[in-house]
């Protein structure tokens, strides 16, 4: 497959690789409220990384992403979050420049700086400072009792006391007053997060931060719910690659060969989009119809709450288990029953052969 590279991703679970061969995607979703539980809804979903079809192309993936989040054309301010990768003057400009901010992770190793002092009587010929003392943010960690001490605000954290200090100071690569919060947890350990907005308090920064991970959730629920990511759409004409090979570049292919494999990428980005656009409607059902979604869930469930939406894997069984119903109940003029109809396999599905 057209793409494909080597990659090393870090996890602490034992079932998962630290080497792959496999797409490297780069994704962005909404977070979106339902009841007590949060969603992250999937936006866009690109590979961003294996093909060079040019080699004056120099966009490094930052630059991909800024341009997967122009294209969205979304018109209200927002927060980006993201983790450290993210943290780099080149998102936060952009960011900016549209007036919206960036909530990220930052590297312990990090420094930043108190504004210069202004006083008159050190005036000097030239521009006036702007930095200060320099500061290791590290540092922000020492005497730790003398720390904010708050319940945390984390989803789904209760009875869990942090400490954190926040401080604004100006971050080198961009030149500006940024807010830091650095935070100590009893589980988690420590974190030094960044916020581009100063008006926002530390602990909203914590509990924003906190709901990254849902987009973690969001891409397992897309994997082994819909498999959005189950394609196995092979090129006959592809050069073969070495294993662990890194990019493939194109500019001395034909034009016939560069075609081919922008005609494969296309294919991949509609499958993952396709499912997307799935995932979305199965959390737009448990966020709107909750109640509806669990009684027509046709199984036992232990912890079913009221005041929780349902889970995509739910909905896409109670979907699952009233699909024949839907077949045999529905007006036969029904355009998407005779869309189906004609589509279905019907020996190869269960439960649908006394429809038929």
């Amino acid at each position: 497959m057209p793409a494909v590279k080597g990659l090393h991703q870090q996890s602490e679970s034992n079932s998962k690789s630290p080497f792959i061969m496999g797409h490297s995607f780069q994704a962005i979703g909404i977070l979106v409220g339902a009841l007590n539980n949060v969603f992250a809804v999937p936006l866009v979903s690109r590979i961003h990384e294996g093909l060079v079809f040019s080699n004056r192309d120099q966009r490094t993936l930052l630059d991909k992403m800024v341009s997967l989040i122009e294209s969205l054309g979304i018109c209200e301010p927002f927060f980006f979050i993201a983790d450290a990768y993210y943290a780099t003057g080149k998102i936060i400009k952009k960011l900016l420049q549209k007036g919206n901010h960036l909530i990220t992770l930052v590297r312990s190793n990090a420094v930043a700086y108190y504004p210069a002092s202004r006083n008159s009587q050190n005036k000097r010929r030239g521009r006036p400072r702007i930095y200060g003392k320099k500061v290791k943010l590290k540092t922000l960690f020492n005497d730790p009792d003398t720390m904010q001490t708050a319940s945390s605000p984390v989803y789904g954290e209760k009875r869990t006391q942090i400490r954190f200090r926040s401080v604004d100071l100006i971050w080198r690569p961009v030149g500006i007053l940024v807010r830091f919060v650095a935070v100590i947890h009893p589980v988690r350990g420590r974190c030094i997060l960044m916020c581009t907005d100063l008006g926002l308090p530390a602990l909203e920064i914590i509990r924003l931060y906190g709901l990254r991970f849902k987009i973690e959730l969001s891409f397992k629920q897309a994997i082994r719910v819909l498999g959005t990511y189950a394609y196995h759409f092979w090129m006959r004409t592809m050069k073969p690659i070495k294993r662990f090979s890194g990019d493939q570049y194109l500019h001395k292919k034909p034009e016939a060969y560069r075609q081919a494999v922008r005609r494969k990428i296309d294919a991949y980005h509609r499958y993952v989009q396709t499912g997307l656009i799935a995932q979305g409607l199965l959390q737009y059902l448990s966020a709107a119809f909750p109640q509806l979604v669990f009684s027509s869930f046709g199984s036992w469930f232990r912890t079913i709450r009221s005041d929780f939406s349902p889970s995509e894997h739910v909905a896409a069984i109670a979907l699952r288990s009233t699909f024949p119903e839907f077949l045999s109940v529905c007006s036969k003029d029904s355009i998407f029953k005779k869309f189906l109809l004609e589509r279905i396999d019907l020996d190869r599905t269960e439960g649908l052969r006394l429809v038929a």
